[in-house]
């Protein structure tokens, strides 16, 4: 992959499965630039690659023995990286979702909504974590986290019409990908998640 910083070798990884603490410590350093590129790449943002990242390392730490093939090793931190930042997805819908709902509504979903709720968000999620990178860091950074055009448009450093233009594809994309399965809801995927239009 990267010849700088090649991914460490089965032997040092068999050493770090069978307790060895100088081997899991010198897999999980030679695993670090790896793992950031991955959370890099699929995160919407750089704090939430770094959280995926530390939580990802602490996660091999924890359980490199429960990794079953020495050489599936990048598979299972790539897998690892990516499912949590779909976690990360799903707090920040679901965080979204908590602040606009109405202060009434109080009563407790039946189990049959829960399960239901739990399930679209999870496909959301998964549409929105297979945008493209530069598409997927505007649609979360401007519709699931609020945050002002202006604001996405200088972090990301881009003009505001081509910060405008992503979140366009990224929006299109996404009702694309949540209509072909026939299970969308009938709500426009053209409006934020927060409810404001505003680009």
């Amino acid at each position: 992959m990267n010849q700088r910083f090649p991914w460490p070798d089965e032997r040092l990884i068999r050493a770090a499965q069978d307790g060895d603490v100088t081997s899991l410590t010198t897999v999980v350093m030679e695993s670090q630039p790896h793992v950031r590129k991955f959370a890099i790449s699929l995160c919407a943002s750089p704090q939430d690659a770094e959280d995926a990242a530390q939580e990802a390392l602490i996660i091999l730490y924890r359980k490199i023995g429960t990794l079953r093939a020495t050489g599936a090793l990048a598979s299972w931190m790539f897998r690892i990286v990516r499912n949590e930042c779909l976690r990360q997805v799903r707090l920040l819908v679901s965080r979204s979702d908590g602040a606009s709902a109405e202060p009434e509504a109080t009563a407790e979903p039946s189990a049959e909504d829960a399960v239901l709720r739990r399930l679209e968000v999870a496909r959301i999620a998964a549409a929105v974590s297979a945008l493209p990178g530069d598409q997927r860091q505007v649609l979360i950074m401007r519709d699931v986290q609020g945050l002002p055009g202006k604001s996405v448009a200088r972090s990301l450093g881009l003009s505001d019409a081509a910060m405008k233009s992503r979140l366009h594809r990224a929006r299109a994309a996404l009702r694309h990908s949540l209509t072909a399965t026939d299970q969308a809801p009938d709500q426009a995927i053209d409006q934020p998640v927060g409810g404001d239009s505003r680009a």
